[in-house]
């Protein structure tokens, strides 16, 4: 039997609530489960995670494997470097887990759209100029030989 360590949607539309559970790998996504291991609800802010790291542990060292969503939760709430610390050996008792995750900011995309565009705009703009002072040069030139030509 392969185990592993999901995330299983709960909540309503638009509400999304999750709970981390071990399940069959056999089992469908959203069907039995063997074990509840905490929870995980991003609509509060900051998004709270709680799990019980004791029935987690003994999950992993019977050779569960996670998958990459919670893998990536677990890593930012401390839990996989206490985890490390254990499987060694060690007590692993001065790494605090985390209870709350930082939030993504939406606005830090939107400023990097925003600062794409302008450098894209005055990327255009000193090309533009560049273009018409060169051509201002070749005009000058142009003129100044011909004057000394007829001269």
């Amino acid at each position: 039997m392969a185990v592993r360590i999901r995330l299983r949607r709960m909540g309503a539309k638009k509400r999304p609530f999750y709970r981390f559970v071990a399940a069959d790998s056999r089992y469908a996504r959203n069907g039995r489960f063997l074990e509840t291991l905490g929870y995980y609800n991003p609509m509060e802010t900051p998004a709270k995670v709680v799990v019980k790291q004791d029935e987690i542990f003994k999950w992993l060292k019977e050779g569960a494997k996670m998958s990459e969503t919670v893998n990536s939760l677990f890593r930012q709430i401390n839990l996989l470097s206490k985890w490390e610390k254990v499987k060694a050996g060690e007590a692993g008792d001065d790494i605090e887990i985390k209870t709350t995750i930082r939030e993504r900011s939406k606005r830090k995309k939107r400023k990097k759209a925003a600062t794409t565009e302008t450098v894209e705009e005055a990327t255009t703009a000193k090309t533009v100029e560049k273009t018409m002072a060169t051509e201002a040069e070749k005009k000058v030139t142009t003129e100044g030989t011909t004057e000394t030509e007829n001269t």
